[in-house]
């Protein structure tokens, strides 16, 4: 009723409207942080950092992070377009899910119990995002391992500057295929936010739940339905003592629950997979002009419990301090020292752990005449495998003209992949000789923006080689380093134009080939654009469009396991939103798959079709 409700108020709001412009956009010259962690303008970076805003989210309402994610280039995130809470493998440049790096307010996450130690994204809540800012390329020398293929740096909402303010947002729509267009509510999201600043003293509260059904998990004759619900809580304590001093502290309870079916033989099956993430942590920054102390730490628990024919549950503890020391000599010399620290703990028939201390350097120079350098090492240093050094070395030139500059932008980095738990110690197949994987990378790239034609075009070239990836040794019948390598090569090309206050495009294509194993899932091409129109001062409309190119996917359910080649397919998708009540009120419809196209994601699995939420977002 609260949804009817407030698209009757905004109805009857429309003739008042006020004067403030629907499309905000991104400015061009938008400050860079992640890949130096310095507040660098883009035109001195000299690495491919990629930012969705507050503003780019709103339209995005109605959709998971995933969705979202998997409309930056570079990056497929196989099973978003599914089931919810069906998720696959994040794949960038050509890799796989352990070479990307998953933090949250910049502190690693990663859940060591699970067989490839990664981060379900399954257990965020887009509600509670600020921004995504991802990096593309190697940057375990910042940030440690997994940062081999991107870097996605997840900033939630911080406290309202005002005394209290509460925001709300609620959606529901549809969730169905192609062929099964009921129109049912059958999908549902919530949240609500109350924050404010009292003084020195900052405060942030939330929760939030997602919850889907009407899709099974597999296409079987049947089809019978599947379900999923996400709880999210979270709640952050801030104090200012002086200018110079702040520290926050932190703490988030996820529960998740994922109805799934028989992959074996693709048979519908009472299956359920249940997950509880805890994590609480601190945030402290001692800033004193030129220079700041900073120290971020987090404790996170993670409890999974799989109901199948084959059940298992598991727990896992993760441990992690980074205390960093950032000096700014002259506003063209940059210096950063650290020392990161994590553990990772779970239990098999005993109690396994290892630990990484990692002491880091990097230092970015920035000249009058055009050129950046940004150059950084890392010490690796494990309790099992030992030391590992990895490096980067990223000098890029600036050509600064009239409202205008041309960036040229190279880089040659190493990163490592550290093996998980499961790997070295787990109940089958382990391997403590296991050493970590190596990975480099070869980028080179240009940019052009326009300032005055707020306009902006890049073009960029990678090369990466993967060695010691660990694998499954049939032979051996356990985990082993692989003697081999792996190569993948790609261009990406971005376009982003505001051609009037009133109308905006950007685009981005995708091309990427991987050799040494049979890369499924990862298409060789791939497109995603959109376009954005203010069809009056509040309300805005949105057309995108996604291509995913022709891929291969594995027969897991054969034996031998064969390859299978997957057809091309292209999605349309439409937004609009309407602002009230002096601009505190947004209504929105979000339309996925338009044209309702019928295609294939993940072999067997289900995918969505033509699929409408409908919601409000409430700012008091």
């Amino acid at each position: 009723m609260g949804l009817y409700a407030s698209i009757l108020v905004c109805a009857n709001g429309v003739a008042q409207q006020g004067q403030k412009d629907a499309t905000q956009v991104t400015q061009l010259q938008e400050v860079v942080v992640s890949d130096s962690r310095f507040e660098l303008k883009r035109e001195n970076s000299g690495k491919t950092v990629v930012k969705i805003d507050s503003a780019q989210l709103q339209r995005y309402q109605g959709k998971n992070v995933t969705e979202i994610i998997n409309t930056i280039s570079g990056i497929e995130i196989s099973g978003s377009r599914g089931r919810e809470g069906s998720v696959f493998g994040v794949y960038a440049r050509g890799g796989r899910g352990r070479q990307v790096l998953i933090l949250i307010d910049g502190i690693r996450v990663s859940d060591p119990s699970s067989l490839s130690a990664d981060y379900d994204l399954r257990l965020l809540s887009a509600a509670s995002i600020e921004s995504i800012e991802i990096i593309k390329g190697a940057a375990s020398t910042l940030y440690g391992t997994n940062a081999a293929t991107a870097v996605i740096n997840i900033t939630t909402k911080k406290a309202s500057k005002k005394a209290i303010a509460a925001t709300v947002m609620s959606s529901m729509g549809t969730n169905q295929t192609a062929d099964d267009q009921n129109y049912n509510i059958s999908r549902s999201s919530n949240s609500v936010q109350v924050s404010g600043t009292l003084d020195k003293f900052d405060y942030s509260g939330s929760f939030s739940n997602r919850y889907a059904e009407g899709l099974s998990d597999i296409i079987t004759a049947t089809n019978e339905k599947d379900g999923f619900s996400h709880f999210a809580t979270d709640l952050r304590l801030g104090y200012r003592f002086s200018d110079k001093l702040n520290l926050s502290v932190y703490g988030n309870q996820t529960k998740a629950r994922t109805d799934f079916d028989e992959s074996f033989g693709f048979l519908d099956a009472p299956y359920r997979f249940i997950s509880k993430q805890e994590r609480v942590g601190l945030a402290a920054i001692y800033d004193y002009g030129k220079g700041s102390l900073q120290a971020n730490a987090a404790y996170s628990s993670y409890d999974s419990d799989s109901q199948s024919a084959f059940p298992s549950s598991y727990k896992g503890n993760n441990y992690v301090v980074d205390v960093y020391h950032k000096y700014n000599f002259n506003d063209k010399f940059y210096s950063i020292v650290g020392l990161n620290y994590l553990a990772d703990e779970t239990d098999f028939s005993s109690k396994q752990k290892f630990e990484i201390t990692d002491p880091y350097v990097n230092v970015v120079y920035v000249t009058d005449f055009g050129l950046n350098l940004n150059v950084g090492g890392r010490l690796n240093n494990h309790t099992e495998y030992g030391s590992n050094f990895v490096y980067n070395i990223n000098p890029s030139f600036t050509l600064k003209m009239d409202g205008s500059y041309l960036k040229l932008l190279t880089s040659y980095a190493t990163s490592y992949i550290t093996p998980s738990l499961t790997q070295l110690f787990g109940n089958f197949g382990a391997n403590p000789d296991l050493k970590p994987e190596d990975d480099r990378t070869l980028e080179g790239g240009i940019e052009f923006a326009h300032d005055d034609a707020n306009l902006r075009v890049s073009a960029l070239y990678f090369n990466r080689k993967e060695e010691n990836f660990v694998y499954w040794d049939l032979v051996g019948n356990g985990y082993a380093n692989a003697e081999n390598t792996i190569d993948a090569q790609g261009v990406e090309v971005e376009l982003g134009w505001k051609a009037s206050k009133k109308l905006n495009f950007g685009a981005n294509y995708t091309f990427t080939e991987r050799k040494g194993d049979n890369a499924i899932r990862i298409p060789k091409h791939k497109v995603n654009a959109n376009v954005g129109y203010a069809l009056s001062p509040k309300t805005f409309a949105s057309l995108g469009y996604s291509l995913t190119g022709s891929r291969t996917d594995t027969d897991f359910a054969s034996y031998p396991t064969v390859d299978v080649p997957l057809d091309s397919f292209s999605l349309v998708d439409l937004y609009l939103s309407h602002e009230c009540i002096d601009n505190k009120l947004r209504i929105f419809l979000n339309a996925s798959n338009i044209l309702n196209e019928e295609y294939t994601e993940v072999l067997g699995f289900t995918t969505r079709g033509r699929n409408i939420m409908l919601g409000f977002n409430l700012n008091l």
